[in-house]
Parts: structure tokens; sequence; C-alpha cells
């Protein structure tokens, strides 16, 4: 008895796992595109219940200022007090990392304030799918001006103003 176990357990040991099909990243990357389009929606529309749903529990905002890092609950403190706001995306570029659970992005933004903007960040795949995990909004300055507003913004600091 004992000399036909060896071989079927020599066989269970040796034999592989089922693999788990490959993710379609292409799908993935339509996904997050979604989300972030459903994300900047709920912005417009001040829709916090929908726009903090769309984020990991863990999420950092990064806004233009340098001093701003929020939070989850921080950012939630900010946006509620506000009538929401709106960014146009002109131009975005998704990555999806090969396990497809990980996303990163940047997009080129408008908002009739400030002009163009840009925002990147990651997302995170979960059970209930894909959520923002850090976003940064910032101002990209044109070369020709970025030694005057740098210069600027060393003075301010100097002064001691944030």
């Amino acid at each position: 008895m004992l000399r036909h176990s060896i071989p079927l357990l020599f066989v269970a040991a040796c034999s592989s796992a089922p693999v788990a099909p490959a993710p379609d990243l292409a799908a993935e990357e339509v996904a997050v595109a979604s989300g972030l389009r459903a994300l900047h929606q709920a912005a417009w529309e001040a829709d916090w219940a929908r726009y903090f749903g769309l984020c990991a529990p863990a999420a950092v905002f990064f806004g233009t200022d340098a001093t701003e890092r929020w939070d989850l609950d921080a950012f939630r403190g900010y946006a509620s007090n506000s009538t929401g706001w709106t960014y146009l995306m002109t131009e975005r570029h998704v990555f999806v990392d090969a396990d497809g659970n990980t996303a990163w992005f940047d997009e080129r933004l408008r908002n009739a304030r400030y002009g163009e903007s840009r925002g990147t960040g990651v997302l995170v795949k979960g059970d209930s799918g894909w959520k923002i995990a850090q976003y940064n909004l910032t101002f990209p300055i044109p070369n020709n001006l970025a030694v005057e507003f740098t210069q600027r913004i060393i003075a301010q600091e100097a002064a001691g103003s944030p």
C-alpha cells in the first residue's frame, strides 16, 4: 500500500495549481478612465458621497499649494464646505500594472479660473473595483516663466508667508 502512495504524493506535489487568466489590461485601462471621469463628474456636481466612494480608505490628496496634503477625512472636510469644482480633461494617459491591480495616470485638465493644470495619481483595484489611492493636482508652469514664479515663491517663503 505504501508503495503506491509515494508515486501519488510525488505527482500531487509536482502538479501546479490552476493559473488565473491574465487580466485584460486594455479593459482595465478603460475601467480606470471611467472611474476618473466619474470622479471629475462627482466633483463638478458636488456629489461628495459618490466622489469619496471612488476613493480607497487610505487615499491621499495633494493640492496645488505645497502645504496641501490631505488624508481622506481631511479632504472630505475641505470638499464638503465647497460647491464643487470643474476640471475638464483634455488629455489622459492610463497605465495598468501587469497584475491588473495597480494603475497610475496623468491627465491635462482645464479650469475656468486656473487655466491648465495637471492631475496625476494612483488607483488600486479591490473587490469593489478601482479606487483612487493618491491624487496630485499641479499647475504646470511654462519654462520661460519658471524662474520668475519660483523666485516669487522663494521670496514669499523668506518673508514668512505661507
